[in-house]
């Protein structure tokens, strides 16, 4: 079919939307500036942020418009099952966070970067390790929200890709550079109250617009026989499986969400991380299904770029108000990912690069940390934006780093419940880890032979590790160990001879078997016998206390002065 008459925007309109957008919360964010900026609360926000702004942060932070654009790419892709294997269980995910984060904030309730735990648990090479790949995830995700602004703005205006990746780029530097994680928060809050509620109106509208219901029926002869059965194992296999793998490092690994973790008050952290599930799900799989739509009426995205899906079928049907409040909702989706990570990254350079390796931990200058910061945000910004020239498809990188954090989980998560793991086992084991899963991932080895039998029993542990892990969290070692063994006896007949034909899963699952098994035989008959007590000690607060007193104090009594002075009047 082919694609009905689009909608576009002037300039003129576009310009007015990004300053209606960016610079409503730019105002937001300097009614909650300070002007002695406080370096913890510019990386945690006091570690005491309630319950709706913690949710809604969470929320936003993993909805991002490469969640959206990448649902939909897995729709048209896979199928009606494509957007359930994507929303579902990165929804999951989230709430697989939570018994782990209680557990983290308990060990560590000061922190500001997993990096910075494992500095104190093991030492500098496993925080180095840890903080790199979340300088390379979190790039990667400011790069792929740039891509798909970049491209939003070029098919609704006569902006060009870049112009419109400059234009997103500098619009989130604006209103996130001088408040860091706090103007994130709280930006996240109003973003998501946005993209629900034209989630709510956009998705119904398109789909009644194109025909729906009757676009089903007619357009079935458009799919293949897998693409119309909702438990299609092409599905599940390249595009379920591989993520259920990824967004369990992603929890884990992710600086992004760990932020959120060590700045939600801790008696919050399981409604914060269960409404953030909720929310999460709803939304993507709702979003996704346009993907499925666009299957079913033979939509075919300009250039075969799939990033192209949902911006061409809003333009497509909707009309120029819903057209703008769309536009509204994945400015939204995307800014709220690329502010949190700005602050990532800002937060990895202060604690654990200049914080902890350079100045040390009692030599730390709070405002040299601040530059630092916001010089981070500066510079990633453009790293990024300069990447973003290269639009790369973002379902691809997705699984990519997701599989490339796998091999961190399990020395990440022992680390904090096993006193025996120790700096070379958790370094040896991640770097060999990796070593593996490039080579698999890209198949520069042949997948034949031994070599894939190989490849193919590592796998099937991992599947084991992967469940057990999860099971872990709720239920304690000995479920998980019980649900790990069940798990890999049981997938061990149907997957030799099979995983070797799904390099993707196959790399997934290795990074996280060879990553644990090292990481198990260098600990158990280890002597360490580490004393979780001492991380509160090492990793905490960088602004003296006595300054932060002070300032409260002098806050206090300036507020005293002004009502005492009101009253005279």
């Amino acid at each position: 079919m082919n694609n009905p008459e689009t909608v576009g925007f002037s300039a003129l309109v576009i310009i007015l939307l990004l300053v209606l957008f960016y610079g409503g919360t730019f105002l937001v964010s300097t009614k909650i500036g300070q002007k002695n900026e406080n370096a913890d609360g510019y990386m945690t926000a006091g570690n005491k942020i309630g319950f709706g702004i913690s949710a809604a942060s969470m929320t936003a932070t993993w909805i991002w418009a490469s969640s959206m654009y990448a649902s939909a790419s897995s729709g048209y892709t896979y199928g009606i099952s494509g957007p359930i294997h994507y929303g579902l269980w990165g929804a999951l995910m989230i709430l697989f966070i939570y018994p782990f984060g209680k557990r983290i904030r308990k060990v560590a309730p000061k922190a500001h970067t997993l990096a910075e735990v494992m500095h104190a648990r093991h030492g500098r090479s496993s925080q180095l390790m840890l903080a790199g790949s979340n300088v390379v995830g979190s790039v990667i995700s400011l790069m792929s929200n740039f891509i798909a602004g970049g491209v939003l703005i070029s098919m609704l205006s006569p902006f060009n890709f870049i112009q419109g990746v400059l234009a997103v780029a500098g619009g989130v530097l604006l209103y996130t550079l001088w408040s860091g994680f706090r103007t994130s928060v709280l930006t996240d809050f109003m973003q998501v109250m946005a993209m629900l509620g034209a989630v709510a109106i956009i998705v119904p509208f398109i789909f009644f617009a194109a025909g729906f219901p009757a676009a089903f029926e007619t357009g079935a002869g458009n799919l293949t026989a897998q693409q119309s059965n909702f438990f299609s194992s092409d599905a599940f296999l390249n595009q379920g499986a591989p993520y259920i793998a990824a967004v369990l490092a992603y929890a884990i690994g992710n600086q992004t969400i760990a932020q959120r973790l060590f700045a939600v008050r801790e008696d919050l952290i399981k409604p914060t991380f269960i409404t953030a599930t909720i929310g999460y799900g709803a939304m993507v799989i709702g979003v996704g299904m346009l993907g499925v739509l666009a299957l079913y009426l033979g939509f075919e995205p300009t250039g075969g770029d799939q990033n192209n899906i949902i911006p061409e079928m809003a333009m497509s049907y909707l009309p120029g108000i819903l057209l703008a409040l769309f536009f509204i909702m994945i400015i939204g989706a995307l800014s709220s990912t690329a502010d949190s990570d700005l602050a990532a990254l800002s937060s990895i350079m202060m604690a654990d690069v200049y914080g902890q390796n350079v100045a040390g931990k009692k030599k730390a200058n709070p405002k040299t940390m601040l530059l630092v910061g916001r010089m981070t945000m500066i510079v990633a910004t453009v790293v990024a934006v300069c990447l973003a020239s290269l639009q790369l498809n973002i379902l691809d990188l997705l699984v990519f780093v997701g599989a490339l954090w796998g091999a961190l989980v399990f020395p990440v998560l022992a680390s904090f419940y096993w006193k025996k793991v120790t700096n070379k086992a958790f370094t040896t084991a991640v770097l060999v880890a990796l070593v593996v899963f490039i080579p698999v991932r890209f198949e520069l080895i042949p997948m034949t032979g031994f070599t894939a039998v190989i490849i193919e029993l590592l796998a099937i542990l991992g599947i084991g590790i992967v469940l057990g892990l999860m099971s872990f969290g709720f239920f304690g070692l000995r479920v998980a160990i019980i649900v790990g063994t069940m798990a890999t006896l049981v997938a061990a007949p149907f997957c030799f001879g099979f995983l070797r034909d799904y390099t993707t899963l196959s790399a997934s699952l290795v990074a996280y078997s060879v990553s644990t098994l090292i990481c198990y035989f260098m600990s158990f008959r280890s002597k360490m016998d580490f004393d979780f007590s001492v991380i509160a000690e090492r990793a905490g607060d960088f602004d003296p206390v006595e300054e932060i007193v002070v300032s409260a104090t002098k806050g206090a009594a300036r507020s005293n002065d002004s009502n005492n002075s009101e009253r005279n009047e």
